[in-house]
Formats: C-alpha cells, sequence, structure tokens
C-alpha cells in the first residue's frame, strides 16, 4: 500500500526509536493529531500493539478512540483498520488497546507484551501511576509517547519528563506556529486571549506553566510551604505515633493523609495513599504495610452510615480493632479556612505525599455559571478527595488541640 503522509516536521522524530518521546505544548498544536497519525503508520507498516492511556478513563469517550477512528478516516485506511466498540485492530496483528491508569492499575500490570504505550493528557498523570506503569511497559524495544499541555511546573509528569527527562527520552515543546493546519477559528481564540489575558495565553497557547491555577485554593500557602523548604525528603521518627485521616469513596477515590504531631507544634505530613472501588479490608492492609505504629484513625461523618449489612465503616473497623474517631462536622468554608492555617505549620514529605500535594495545587474554587466568576465552592473533581481528607486534617486538629491524640480503651475497646 502507497501511503503519503504529511507531518509537522517538529514531530519526525516520532519515527526513530527512543524509550521516551514526549510532546508538550499549547492548544492547536497537533500534538495528539500527529501522534494518531504515526502510531496508524507503524502499526501499518508491522504488527504493533499499542496501548491508549490516561489517568483517568470511565468509558471509552474518555479515550483517544474516536481520534484514531477520526484518522483512519482521514488517511484512507478503513479497509486495514477495523474499528469496533472499545479496540481497534490492523489486519497484520496490529491491536489498539485503551485503558485509564488510576482505576485500573492491576489490569495495566497485565499490558506486558505492549509495544508503544501512548498516555494522553498526560499533566494529570499521577506519580503512583508513572511508578507502575514504567516498569510495566518493559518489552524489548517498547517505548512510552507522552502527550500533554502543562499546567504547573510541580506536577509530576512536567518535573518528570521536561524538568528532568530522562536520558533516553526525546522531549519536544510544540505549539500552534508548528502547525501548519492550524485553523482560521483557533487563531481568532487565540488572538482575543492574548488580548485580554496575556498569561492565560502564554499557558493556553504557548505551553508555558501557571504559577498557579486560577481559584486555587491553597496555592498562597503551598508556594510558601515550597519557599521555606518545608515540602522535602522527611526523616520519619518512628517514636512519634502516626495518626490518619479519611476521606471515604467507593466509584470516588478513598483518600488517607498519615500525620505526625510534634511537640511545640510543628506537624508531620509523612505520607499519602489514595485509590478506588477498593473494600475497607483493602486500606486496613495498607496501614499495616506502612509500618508505621498508629494512635488513631479519623473518619468523615458519613463513615457511620450503615451499609446493606448493618454495618458502617466506622463499625468494621473497629471490630478490627482499631482506635476510630469521628472527624467533627464544620462547614467547608470553615474548614478551607482551618486548613489554610494549618498548613503554617506543616511539613510535607515531598516523595511519599506527591500525589495528594498535586490533588491540593489543583484544588480550585468553580465558577459560577451565570457570573462567571469564582464562587465560594470548590470544584468536584479528581483532587477533591485528597483535598477534603486535608481539611479534615485540620478541622480535627483545631477541633481539639489539647487532647486530640488521646486514644481511650476500655474492655478491649477503643471510646472516641
Amino acid at each position: 500500500m502507497e501511503l503519503n503522509v504529511e507531518f509537522p516536521e517538529k514531530l519526525e522524530f516520532l519515527f526513530q526509536p527512543s524509550r521516551y518521546k514526549v510532546l508538550y505544548g499549547g492548544r492547536g498544536s497537533g500534538k495528539s493529531w500527529g501522534v494518531a497519525r504515526a502510531l496508524l503508520v507503524i502499526g501499518l507498516q508491522k504488527s504493533t500493539r499499542v496501548l491508549c492511556a490516561r489517568e483517568f478513563q470511565n468509558s471509552i469517550s474518555d479515550s483517544v478512540h474516536a481520534l484514531l477512528a477520526d484518522q483512519i478516516k482521514s488517511m484512507g485506511l478503513e479497509d486495514f483498520y477495523e474499528i469496533q466498540n472499545t479496540a481497534i485492530y490492523g489486519k497484520n496483528g496490529t491491536e489498539f488497546l485503551f485503558a485509564g491508569l488510576k482505576h485500573n492499575i492491576t489490569k495495566i500490570k497485565s499490558f506486558e507484551g505492549v509495544d508503544v504505550c501512548w498516555i494522553e493528557e498526560a499533566q494529570t498523570t499521577s506519580k503512583s501511576s508513572w511508578d507502575t506503569l514504567i516498569p510495566t511497559i518493559r518489552k524489548e524495544g517498547s517505548e512510552i509517547w507522552i502527550t500533554f499541555n502543562p499546567e504547573l511546573d510541580t506536577d509530576e509528569t512536567y518535573k518528570r519528563f521536561v524538568v528532568q527527562p530522562p536520558s533516553n527520552a526525546v522531549t519536544q515543546k510544540v505549539n500552534w506556529s508548528d502547525n501548519h493546519w492550524f485553523p482560521k477559528v483557533l487563531q481568532e481564540e487565540k488572538d482575543d486571549l492574548k488580548e485580554r489575558d496575556m498569561d492565560a495565553y502564554l499557558n493556553v497557547w504557548e505551553g508555558n506553566t501557571r504559577q498557579v491555577l486560577d481559584g486555587a485554593v491553597y496555592a498562597k500557602e503551598l508556594r510558601k510551604a515550597q519557599e521555606e523548604g518545608r515540602i522535602k525528603d522527611i526523616n520519619q521518627d518512628k517514636a512519634i505515633e502516626v495518626s490518619t485521616f479519611w476521606d471515604i469513596g467507593w466509584a470516588d477515590m478513598t483518600s488517607i493523609w498519615f500525620v505526625q504531631t510534634i511537640p511545640g507544634g510543628e506537624v508531620r505530613v509523612i505520607d499519602f495513599y489514595q485509590d478506588c472501588q477498593k473494600p475497607i479490608d483493602h486500606y486496613v492492609e495498607v496501614l499495616q504495610n506502612r509500618g508505621y505504629v498508629y494512635r488513631d484513625h479519623w473518619l468523615p461523618h458519613d463513615a457511620e452510615n450503615k451499609n446493606m449489612t448493618g454495618k458502617s465503616v466506622k463499625d468494621i473497623m473497629q471490630n478490627m480493632n482499631l482506635p476510630v474517631r469521628i472527624t467533627p462536622r464544620l462547614s467547608i468554608s470553615e474548614g478551607i479556612n482551618a486548613a489554610r492555617m494549618l498548613m503554617n505549620r506543616c511539613y510535607f514529605d515531598q516523595n511519599r505525599c506527591a500525589e495528594g500535594l498535586q490533588a491540593l495545587r489543583h484544588y480550585r474554587y468553580d465558577v459560577n455559571p451565570d457570573t462567571k466568576m469564582f464562587s465560594d465552592k470548590p470544584l468536584h473533581d479528581q483532587h477533591s478527595h485528597a483535598s477534603d481528607a486535608w481539611r479534615y486534617v485540620a478541622v480535627a486538629l483545631d477541633e481539639q488541640p489539647n487532647n486530640w491524640n488521646k486514644a481511650i480503651k476500655i474492655n478491649n475497646k477503643w471510646i472516641v
């Protein structure tokens, strides 16, 4: 088959071998479009197993399936590629598979025979997802392709592949000016934003990182913590007990912060963990595997709600002989204020808390649909659960500053 395909010059490196191929930049650059075409051409030349992944994929509509299908039709490859509902197959054995990283990490571990793994919208990919994915893509000669629009320079993907890229990576910034097919309608949008908001323009269209996200709830406090050297490697003092603070979900994330309080008021945030669609037994096992000596475990008030068996999360954990406490109720706005104040005396472990810190940096206020201004309510998204759990840390410490850590056990039962 003779095929003549045009690519921007900056994307020609996609056809040369490299472990990591990283494309980042602003909107309208043709990054995803170019990667889709390149992978389809490679899959046409030889049998190739491609995993198309992103941090969150609730359905196939969240994936690049539609983009690949459109490019197959645009390139006239319908006779070669069979487009199914959840996969795409080539006549020579090439296959395109699709998965979300965060909700399917066990499934991801089964993709050992992948030739190319393409991570789209990689700016949201967490440290834990990268740490699991990279050793999984281990077939000889396998490659990891990464496309994203940068947000913060503290985001894991930006730090890992732009600030300090691996030696076997080709990292290329691509913007609208590199796209010979940049449409007129986007030209008008670009020019309009440049006129109204230069900082936003530089992020959206030129691919520069922001100092903070618009409406970020904890931007000031986290920037101060970074400047004062309070986000760093922390040597855990094993003589000090650890308390955990939870936000519980099922379809959504269950998030847990691990905290030590030090005499004199210092708070050390030494660890963070979150997952979804796991039973309470899973999280208790995580606690045990961490090897900390625990003082108590603070649950949100809905942990007292009974399930179909008549038991609550609180009941289940107490039956495991765990010292459980219920976080006092406080309004979201009051809880955020308490969390802001707490951050000023906190030290965060930059590695073990990386995923939680990324969530806190992206936690922002929602936009009122009528006024188009930021409301007083935070946006509910993938960053909310870690941020809610952080708010509970502050609420619990603020509610009982002197005796919050004194657990009482009577007749072998923990009393809250």
